[in-house]
């Protein structure tokens, strides 16, 4: 999966539609393999990036848990001690 797509699952508060269309746009850009479409492809990758994007808002709504919520400035520190850890910084 990309490193650059984030869980947005279960965090208090809950992921915003930028955070959304931002994980979309990641993952349209990994399966088609360009950062950037062409001209003659922009139309279909746009249409990919809001399919994938509303799909996964509907994912997102339809999920359920009993786990609390995360805290989403906990988890980022978590992932800066496991990146510090990992790369010796």
């Amino acid at each position: 999966m990309c490193r650059n797509i984030r869980v947005l699952h279960n965090f208090a508060p809950p992921a915003t539609s930028d955070e959304v269309q931002a994980a979309a746009l990641q993952y349209v850009r990994k399966v088609s393999g360009a950062a950037k479409p062409s001209a003659a492809n922009q139309a279909a990758f746009d249409r990919a990036v809001a399919a994938v994007a509303a799909a996964t808002q509907e994912l997102l709504d339809a999920l359920v848990t009993t786990a609390p919520p995360k805290d989403r400035e906990v988890e980022a520190a978590k992932a800066k001690a496991r990146a510090a850890e990992r790369y010796g910084r």
